[in-house]
């Protein structure tokens, strides 16, 4: 689920030293068996000090994909996509290839 983060622009007279990157984009493969360790951190030491910036916007999406080769029951697939649909997912499903 995106968690965007909105800050007003510098008071006028600030300026920005450097190159004036404007994007920045960033994926990581995460241990599922770590995931909430694992959020913290890209939160402390990326998230946070984009989202510190003044004017900045950020997104921060989720993508799970998993491949299940023995199948999935069907007392699975009816609590996965509850939540999914519970949890606001965006979009979300099962396939059978």
């Amino acid at each position: 689920m995106p968690i965007p983060a909105v800050f007003p622009p510098p008071p006028p007279g600030v300026q920005q030293q450097g190159p004036k990157y404007r994007r920045f984009h960033g994926s990581v493969a995460i241990d599922e068996r770590r995931m909430g360790t694992a959020a913290g951190s890209i939160m402390e030491e990326v998230v946070k000090h984009l989202a510190s910036l003044y004017g900045s916007k950020v997104k921060v999406t989720l993508e799970i994909q998993a491949e299940l080769q023995n199948g999935v029951p069907e007392e699975t697939v009816r609590t996965v996509l509850e939540n999914c649909h519970t949890l606001k997912f965006e979009s979300y499903g099962f396939e059978e290839e």
